[in-house]
């Protein structure tokens, strides 16, 4: 029983295949006797330009037609297809970080992208090799360098500069124009010295310039708070006032001989005829000041009195003291 039952099964199959070849068949005879379908164009007659048959001798140039239904085996015909790759957000923000992080490298890494040395220009003190030393920006990478940082650190480190400016662009250039302070005065105190510009703000000496004001004090000025709108600019070391009126008493004082400072009595000089004199610090009666002065030792001096000091801070109140 068993035996007839699995014939039956291999029967079933082979009669399955039979009437699956037989479809296949009938399939293909149907397709082979479709007739074609017409060709339909938009040209005129004109621009179709017929070609040009060549035919057999004895043909009478008619073509035959023959239409042959070719059986086909009873198997599946699967066509190869190749998936397309799906590039979704992941995959491109990988690849443009892939990117990002070669771009970086290479902006880290190449030498045509570090910088050699600062270009300074605008100095007329300051030594170019200073500057460098300050920013130290010597090979690093361009990219790095943040302008305002490096002006700020200069204007700290260098209160004589007025203004900094700092370019960097690519590939390596670093431009850094700057304004200077002039000094005016060169004021000594203590065993030591220092230039002092216009505005009242002292700074380092470096070397020796011609025509300053030369300051010996006996006391330290009155601290003056920083008052600038900028707060990168130092506090000055004297007021504005204070240098006007060295300015106006230089041209008075002896040659040769230096001007006294007391926080005290102000502004002053031994004069060489014996004793010493003060004008103050005000700077809007210096010429005032200077004809009372030559008036009262013209007096004194015609009457025998060699005083010790004589002090002119207030004009119409002048004194003098025959010892100190």
């Amino acid at each position: 029983m068993k035996e007839k039952t699995e014939i039956t099964r291999a029967e079933n199959v082979r009669k399955r295949r039979v009437r699956e070849n037989a479809q296949s068949l009938r399939r293909a005879a149907m397709e082979a006797e479709r007739p074609l379908q017409s060709i339909v164009t938009r040209l005129t007659p004109d621009a179709v330009k017929p070609k040009r048959r060549y035919t057999r001798a004895g043909t009478g140039g008619a073509r035959r037609r023959f239409q042959v239904a070719l059986p086909l085996p009873n198997s599946d015909f699967r066509t190869l297809s190749i998936r397309r790759p799906r590039l979704g957000w992941r995959s491109l923000s990988f690849i443009f970080a892939a990117l990002l992080g070669l771009v970086i490298y290479a902006a880290f890494t190449r030498p045509e992208l570090r910088v050699v040395q600062a270009e300074v220009t605008g100095n007329q003190l300051l030594a170019p090799s200073e500057i460098n030393s300050v920013l130290n920006v010597a090979g690093r990478p361009i990219f790095v360098l943040i302008p305002s940082e490096l002006e700020t650190r200069l204007r700290l480190h260098y209160p004589e500069l007025v203004s900094v400016k700092v370019d960097v662009s690519l590939p390596n250039l670093v431009s850094v124009n700057i304004v200077e302070r002039r000094p005016v005065i060169r004021w000594e105190q203590a065993g030591g010295y220092t230039w002092i510009s216009e505005d009242g703000i002292a700074f380092r000496p470096r070397g020796e310039v011609l025509g300053l004001i030369s300051v010996v004090a006996l006391s330290g000025p009155t601290l003056e708070e920083n008052v600038a709108f900028d707060p990168l600019t130092p506090a000055p070391f004297i007021s504005s006032e204070m240098v006007q009126s060295l300015k106006g008493l230089a041209s008075h004082v002896p040659p040769g001989v230096p001007i006294l400072y007391d926080a005290g009595l102000g502004f002053g000089w031994n004069d060489p005829r014996g004793w010493r004199v003060y004008f103050g610090i005000s700077a809007n009666d210096v010429e005032l000041k200077m004809r009372v002065y030559e008036s009262l030792t013209d007096s004194l001096t015609q009457r025998g009195i060699r005083p010790a000091l004589i002090n002119v801070t207030y004009p119409t109140a002048p004194y003098y003291r025959m010892s100190q």
